[in-house]
């Protein structure tokens, strides 16, 4: 039997049988340690027990609480008893916990999760309601439940509407901790909290407390207007895809994000956010992220901000693959004045996400008429602003150079790359 006596107190509600249990709070409340913890009990406890940890989007097990259960695993000196694979772990009985991402199911797809017992979803903050009403029945066997553990952004989110909005759910166990509940909260941490709240006041409810997502006063982009246009789906008839690039001045590890964002704007000129993939590393890394997006999306041309890195921006495209259509844009205006004619569009309801997209959301709500509110620089709207601009015509500036190398053929490594229903994904270079 493991021993679960260590659990801080305010999740021991979550210990008693439940359809749903969750925990909502802010950073350091050990709501991620909870929910491992019952897991590997839960697993060694039950022989045959299967479980699947759930994330919106999932594009590497990098991102998943793999690591996490494997340390659990350890730490209650149950290594005997458990087999860890590169992609699940295996559990007594013949049981397994399998680590999966909610957009890459469909109706069908989802079937295979028949049969499981538990469905925990991690950052459930980010599940789209598509995504609920798909788990929800299929998580059906007697006596499973779904878990969820998030940090609160929207009162509109989907989880939040599910089991803290409306009647109580007498089938639903939901708990708030926070890092003062955590009686193993470190003192790294500790300092940071005291951090924030001394220097980022505005910012400490939402980190630390659990409080909902601020947004700047004056912002020129709201939720509202970017939940109102969420999408589950792309619609098929894009006439025009660009990746757009805002690299960034160095690789180090404390520098900002290489802002690397998808767009499409549709035959009835409405405008779509694909995805955001931005990423830190070497320029190879940003260049080798923004082809593979160029690859999955069958864009027509990568769109690279060249205030930084001038000439050698089209050189990290072309050493990689030739042959790569590469338009060069340069700032000759601040940042929120090129942004306020897409966030224009916004407000007008003809720009739509395709499912979520958190950072980049969250920067977009720190942009105000004054310029930038957030923290260090918002590379990731910068490259949505890029984009857009370079799909609506109509707000297009002066003239940017466009560089189109004859097809050569070249070596083409790969290995950094995942597979994704047939087509090249993200370059997965962690």
């Amino acid at each position: 039997m493991i021993d679960l006596t260590g659990v801080p107190p305010v999740f021991r509600p979550l210990m008693k049988p439940s359809r749903y249990k969750g925990a909502h709070g802010g950073r350091g409340s050990g709501k991620s340690h909870a929910f491992a913890d019952f897991m590997i009990a839960n697993a060694y406890k039950n022989r045959g027990f299967r479980a699947v940890c759930i994330r919106e989007v999932q594009k590497s097990l990098k991102e998943s609480a793999k690591r996490l259960l494997e340390d659990k695993i350890r730490q209650h000196a149950v290594d005997d008893h458990f087999e860890i694979l590169n992609d699940q772990i295996k559990t007594p009985g013949g049981g397994v916990i399998i680590f999966q991402g909610m957009q890459d199911h469909t109706a069908e797809s989802i079937k295979s999760l028949e049969g499981f017992h538990v469905a925990w979803a991690e950052e459930a903050q980010t599940m789209t309601q598509r995504s609920l009403e798909l788990l929800r029945p299929t998580i059906r066997t007697p006596g499973s439940e779904l878990w969820f553990s998030w940090n609160p952004r929207l009162e509109s989110d989907a989880v939040d509407k599910l089991l803290r909005q409306g009647e109580e759910n007498p089938n639903a166990v939901v708990v708030r901790a926070n890092w003062s509940d955590n009686p193993y909260f470190p003192k790294e941490l500790e300092a940071e909290r005291l951090f924030d709240r001394k220097h980022r006041p505005d910012r400490y409810d939402h980190i630390w407390e659990g409080g909902y997502e601020p947004q700047a006063v004056g912002a020129i982009w709201t939720m509202r207007d970017i939940e109102e246009g969420r999408v589950e789906a792309a619609p098929n008839d894009l006439k025009r895809i660009v990746v757009a690039v805002d690299p960034a001045t160095s690789s180090e590890e404390n520098a900002d994000y290489h802002g690397i964002v998808a767009c499409g704007v549709a035959e009835n000129g409405h405008g779509y956010v694909l995805e955001d993939s931005s990423t830190k590393g070497t320029p190879e890394k940003w260049g080798r992220r923004a082809i593979a997006l160029y690859d999955y999306w069958h864009a027509d041309a990568i769109v690279i901000e060249k205030n930084q890195g001038g000439e050698m921006c089209r050189t990290v495209i072309d050493s990689i693959r030739p042959g790569v259509p590469v338009h060069l844009v340069h700032a000759s205006r601040g940042k929120h004045v090129r942004a306020e004619p897409i966030s224009a569009l916004y407000a007008l309801g003809r720009v739509h996400h395709v499912g979520n997209m958190p950072l980049l959301e969250a920067q977009m709500c720190q942009v105000t008429a004054e310029g930038y509110e957030g923290e260090g620089s918002p590379d990731r709207v910068d490259a949505l602003v890029w984009g857009m601009t370079e799909l609506f015509s109509e707000i297009k500036g002066r003239q940017h150079d466009i560089y189109r190398p004859a097809l050569a053929e070249m070596d083409y490594d790969l290995s950094g790359y995942e597979i994704h229903q047939g087509r090249q994904a993200v370059a997965v270079m962690e």
